[in-house]
């Protein structure tokens, strides 16, 4: 299969937009899509506080391989956050060192693999926010080709180019382009009321009353005898 690059021209979010959208968790930006769009639970940060928030650019490998990637993570602009379709595959590494060194000295926003990494060590290191599966000591294979910017499935979400990435702890959510800007709305309003919740938690409020639980019914139980 040959290495094919698809050119895409998405709208680009203005660094002042990207500054709000970094103070959204990904479990906000999940709740007000209707606690969809997050991506399989074993993609994590390589450690703990890594966080991500770019738009996204795509490659699909095939599997082991990690041709695609590199060229991604080689074409990919300052800011933007390379999502790639390792096909789940934990086995191979598709990432290490090298490949975040080249990653933060780019100025990319970030990587997020659907399988494994390696030198953990070293990436932790290097404080690039890297999101995989786990890490295995086997590397990968080179030029069995793939596709980069096209829809990918990563982590049971489908990612186009332009994409917002957000990733924390949690785990990582996916904002597609077009209601971006609804998504937003919502996340702040959320943002806000979770703000009062908390406020009514810590004045002593139970957790029924701030967040509208109804009274369970009582059932008497016979008495024994």
């Amino acid at each position: 299969m040959a290495m094919q690059r698809y050119i895409v021209n998405f709208p680009r979010l203005s660094p002042d937009m990207l500054d709000i959208w970094k103070t959204v968790p990904s479990s906000i930006a999940s709740d007000v899509q209707n606690r969809c769009q997050s991506m399989d639970a074993r993609i994590k940060p390589c450690a703990p506080g890594m966080r991500i928030c770019g738009q996204a650019r795509t490659a699909v490998s095939m599997p082991g391989d990690n041709s695609m990637l590199l060229t991604a993570c080689s074409l990919a602009e300052p800011g933007e956050v390379v999502v790639v379709a390792g096909a789940g595959l934990e086995e191979v590494a598709l990432a290490g060192e090298w490949v975040v060194r080249g990653c933060k000295s780019r100025g990319l926003g970030g990587l997020v693999i659907d399988g494994s990494v390696r030198d953990l060590q070293e990436i932790r290191t290097i404080g690039f926010p890297v999101f995989a599966k786990g890490s295995v000591p086997r590397g990968p294979h080179k030029s069995f080709g793939g596709k980069m910017d096209v829809p990918a499935g990563v982590g049971g979400m489908v990612v186009n180019p332009g994409d917002l990435i957000i990733g924390d702890d949690d785990g990582v959510t996916v904002v597609p382009l077009a209601v971006m800007d609804e998504v937003l709305r919502r996340c702040l309003e959320l943002m806000a009321k979770e703000k009062v919740w908390s406020q009514q938690l810590d004045a002593g409020k139970s957790l029924m009353e701030v967040l509208g639980v109804p009274e369970p019914e009582i059932v008497e139980t016979p008495t024994l005898r």
